[in-house]
C-alpha cells in the first residue's frame, strides 16, 4: 500500500524545525532523524497531529515560498493567538491569517469560525466576513462576528 505525506527542503534546520513545530500542535512528535556521516540530521520524519512529514537538510537550493503551506483549523481566539505568537517569532505575518515562520515556511492559521461564518446561505453575510477577513493579518474571531452580525 501506498503512502502520501509532506516533503519539505530545508537549508540545514529540519531536526530544530521538526523539534518547534511539534511542541506547537497538540498530538505531534517527531518520528525519527537519519543522520549523515558527519552526524548532522539528514532526514527528520514527524507528524503534527497525525499528518506525515519528512524534513531534508538539503542545502541552500531550494527556498519555501507561498505557493504551499501547513493550514491549521484551529478552535478559537486563543488558539489562533497561541499559534501567531510562536510561528511569527523570527517569522513574518501575512495577509489574511497567513505568516511565514522563522525557517521561510509559509502557515495558515484560521479559526473555525471563519470557516462557518463564511458558509452561511445569506451572501451578505458571508461576503462581510470575507470583507473583513481581507483587513486582517492574524484572524481576529471578533471582528468576523462584528461584520457578520452587522450585515
Amino acid at each position: 500500500m501506498s503512502t502520501v505525506s509532506t516533503f519539505l527542503w530545508f537549508e540545514n534546520s529540519a531536526e530544530e524545525a521538526a523539534e518547534f513545530y511539534t511542541t506547537l500542535v497538540p498530538n505531534s512528535k517527531v518520528n525519527d532523524v537519519a543522520r549523515g556521516p558527519d552526524g548532522n540530521a539528514f532526514l527528520v520524519t514527524f507528524e503534527l497531529d497525525g499528518q506525515q512529514f519528512t524534513g531534508l537538510n538539503g542545502g541552500p537550493a531550494h527556498k519555501f515560498s507561498e505557493a504551499a503551506s501547513i493550514f491549521v483549523s484551529v478552535e478559537g481566539q486563543d488558539e489562533v493567538d497561541r499559534l501567531w505568537t510562536a510561528l511569527t517569532d523570527g517569522g513574518e505575518d501575512g495577509p489574511c491569517g497567513w505568516l511565514k515562520d522563522r525557517y521561510g515556511l509559509s502557515w495558515q492559521i484560521i479559526p473555525t469560525a471563519l470557516q462557518q461564518l463564511m458558509s452561511d446561505p445569506n451572501p451578505a453575510k458571508a461576503g462581510a466576513v470575507a470583507a473583513a477577513m481581507q483587513t486582517m493579518r492574524k484572524i481576529e474571531v471578533q471582528g468576523l462576528q462584528d461584520a457578520y452580525d452587522n450585515a
